[in-house]
């Protein structure tokens, strides 16, 4: 993780003002994650649930979502793992 972490500027997601805990639905294994860590996440697992249930999404959102997995994995290499690999 860098010190002087921020989110990409083509992110649109919302961004909480505090850091959290995340859970993996799958592995139910959990990790911390500091607060731009968490909004991508959220980005992330929402395009997840969204697509799950039918939704349709633009190709310009399919682009942001493997944008924010590469920036996820590049920020917190080990929450990636244990949240999204």
């Amino acid at each position: 993780m860098t010190k002087k972490q921020k989110l990409p500027e083509w992110f649109e997601g919302d961004i909480y003002d505090k850091g959290g805990i995340a859970t993996n639905p799958f592995s139910g294994v959990s990790i911390k994650l500091n607060k731009y860590e968490l909004s991508m996440y959220d980005f992330l697992q929402g395009f997840a649930i969204f697509t799950g249930s039918g939704g349709i999404v633009s190709d310009k959102t399919v682009e942001q979502v493997h944008k924010g997995k590469d920036w996820f994995s590049k920020h917190n290499p080990e929450a990636y793992m244990v949240l999204l690999d």
